[in-house]
């Protein structure tokens, strides 16, 4: 699954080895680090045994190297265009693996069947990430955005909500998106100033701008369902009176299918180092009338449900760590096969490798012992996860659930 290629790096040209999946790897944490066995003998999980899993993350990291690794690199080269119509062009590739990617059926595999979703443990979603993250972290960004919003409507939306836009997200046929913060307010979210009035049939109007808004816009599908935080008139002040809303790109028809514009625009996109292909949106609600929302749950507790997705990513950016610090020891070690440099203090020999140089061999392998450390740490709570989830005795999803919002912020913080 290794393809070699000759591509421009510091002004010459060397040969690089394209990303591989680490899959022996995934498959000793699994068996041996968050013992899978185990946790495939919950009910829930009952098709999900550890052979079958490893066949499934044998074929994802097949068609992540396959398909998206070769988009990485335009993907920051080039990277997401902003039209003056409001309308963002991805990479090209982008478009063509995304749809790739949906009809292969990659997005629904860790979500419940009732809504699509092929009713695997987390752990093995979060397995997904890492193939799909060191593949390409850009592109990754879309659906680790779109999983946090599923996540979301899963705990909080009502029935209607989740049968109308649940199946497409976790199909993968609309994604999502997650609206704080705001250009004024920063990370103190209870400064927002983000509008909404309700209209008396169950709708609102939504009026604001929100910055840093992951695939705000892009062209890989044909909604963005926005989770939106906002203030209803008459809340009270700070973050108790935040509420949240669902803000389609496009509403919907009687069908169910995009119909009309929303009053929902990008203004801008941010050049974000290491990550151009993502479009990382200005994103402005109501220029015109308003746009049209749909709350979420209970007025004036949009912040308690967001940490839901928040959470959700906290342990997807970790993630991120790990599958960056993957790519990049694959690609250390490669060209420490290739490079050659300096004696070998054994046998004599000149120009030789520079992975035969000791301390050389001392930083690949510490860099590989704080790869493997992270994933272990990563999946341990993915799996401690499903434990809280699914466990049938409440004591042991108590005592899971604590071990992840103990662990959750050290996965983030350290792995990355």
């Amino acid at each position: 699954q290794s393809r070699r290629r000759a591509v421009p790096y510091g002004g010459t040209l060397r040969t690089v080895t394209d990303y591989a999946a680490p899959l022996a790897d995934l498959a000793f944490v699994l068996e041996h680090i968050v013992d899978y066995r185990e946790l495939a003998s919950l009910p829930s999980f009952a098709h999900a045994d550890l052979d079958t899993v490893v066949g499934v993350l044998e074929e994802c990291g097949r068609f992540m190297a396959e398909v998206v690794g070769p988009t990485n690199r335009d993907g920051d080269v080039v990277g997401s265009r902003w039209q003056p119509d409001g309308s963002v062009v991805t990479p090209p590739g982008f478009k063509e693996a995304y749809g790739r990617y949906v009809d292969a059926g990659w997005p629904s595999v860790p979500f419940p069947p009732e809504y699509g979703g092929g009713g695997f443990p987390w752990v093995v979603g979060v397995a997904m990430q890492e193939l799909l993250t060191s593949a390409n972290m850009a592109f990754s960004l879309c659906p680790l955005l779109t999983q946090g919003a599923i996540d979301a409507l899963l705990h909080y939306g009502d029935e209607e909500q989740k049968e109308t836009y649940l199946r497409r997200m976790v199909a993968g046929e609309w994604t999502g998106t997650m609206n704080l913060t705001e250009p004024q307010a920063g990370s103190d979210v209870g400064a927002l100033t983000t509008r909404a009035i309700p209209q008396g049939d169950g709708s609102y109007r939504i009026t604001g701008q929100k910055i840093y808004i992951t695939y705000g816009e892009h062209d890989l599908t044909d909604n963005i369902i926005h989770l939106v935080l906002a203030r209803i008139s008459g809340a009270p002040a700070g973050v108790r009176g935040i509420s949240l809303f669902i803000v389609p790109k496009f509403l919907l028809d009687d069908a169910g299918n995009p119909g009309a514009r929303n009053d929902v625009r990008c203004a801008s996109i941010e050049h974000k180092l290491g990550i151009h292909g993502s479009p990382t949106a200005v994103m402005l609600y109501g220029e015109k009338e308003g746009a049209v929302g749909y709350l979420v749950g209970e007025e004036n507790r949009g912040l308690e449900y967001m940490f839901t997705m928040m959470n959700n990513e906290r342990l997807a950016v970790g993630m991120q760590g790990l599958a960056v610090a993957e790519r990049a020891y694959q690609l250390a070690r490669a060209y420490a096969r290739e490079r050659k440099q300096g004696r070998d203090t054994v046998s004599g020999e000149d120009r030789v490798p520079i992975l035969r140089h000791p301390d050389v061999r001392r930083m690949l392998m510490t860099m590989r012992a704080q790869t493997e450390a992270m994933r272990a740490l990563c999946y341990d709570v993915a799996a401690e996860l499903d434990r809280a989830r699914r466990h049938p005795d409440a004591a042991e999803r108590a005592a899971s659930q604590a071990l992840v919002d103990f662990l959750t912020p050290v996965v983030k913080a350290w792995c990355t």
